[in-house]
C-alpha cells in the first residue's frame, strides 16, 4: 500500500468550482428584509435535488473531530443530489474532493474551511465525509431524500492519502 501526502489549501471559490459552491457571505447578494431588521444573504448555493422524486431535507449533523495524522482511504458521492454543509459551530472544518476518472474518484484534492465558510458538493462529485477539527462541531446539512440510489462509495485499492499537518 503506497501512502501519499496531501497538501491542505484554503478554500475558496475559484479552486473550489470544479466540485460545487463555496457557502460564505463575502460578495454575496444583499438584500435587507424584514423592514430593514435582517439582513439576508441571498441564493448562496445551487441545491440540486429533484431527481427521480427528491425533496431538499435540512438536517443537523454533528461531526466528531479529527487530528493529523488523517487517513483518506475513501470516497463517497451522491449521483441524485447536491449535499451543502454549513458550520454551526465557529469552528474550522476540512473537505477533501476528487474528480470522477471514469466512476471512481482521483486524487483528492483537500481544502481548509474557516469557521463561517460552508460548501455545496455539486451532484456527483467525489468526497470524503465529513471532517470536523480540533473540537466536535454542528453543521447545518441540505441534501436530498427520496427514492432511489443516492450514495456510492469507493475504497482506494492501493493508496492511502494523508493529511499530515493542518495550519490557516
Amino acid at each position: 500500500m503506497k501512502t501519499v501526502p496531501l497538501t491542505v489549501r484554503p478554500v475558496s471559490k475559484s479552486g473550489f468550482a470544479a466540485f460545487g459552491d463555496v457557502v460564505e457571505t463575502q460578495g454575496a447578494e444583499l438584500r435587507l428584509i424584514n423592514q430593514g431588521s435582517t439582513e439576508r444573504f441571498h441564493d448562496l448555493a445551487s441545491i440540486d435535488v429533484l431527481d427521480e422524486g427528491g425533496k431538499a431535507i435540512v438536517s443537523l449533523f454533528r461531526g466528531q473531530p479529527f487530528a493529523p495524522p488523517i487517513e483518506i482511504t475513501m470516497m463517497e458521492r451522491h449521483p441524485l443530489g447536491s449535499q451543502l454543509f454549513y458550520p454551526v459551530s465557529d469552528r474550522p472544518f476540512l473537505t477533501v474532493v476528487a474528480s470522477d476518472e471514469g466512476g471512481r474518484p482521483g486524487a483528492p484534492v483537500a481544502f481548509l474551511c474557516p469557521a463561517g465558510v460552508g460548501v455545496n458538493y455539486a451532484k456527483n462529485t467525489w468526497h470524503h465525509p465529513l471532517l470536523s477539527l480540533e473540537e466536535v462541531c454542528d453543521f447545518i446539512v441540505v441534501d436530498r431524500d427520496g427514492p432511489g440510489s443516492n450514495l456510492e462509495e469507493y475504497d482506494y485499492p492501493d493508496t492511502r492519502y494523508r493529511i499530515d499537518a493542518v495550519s490557516g
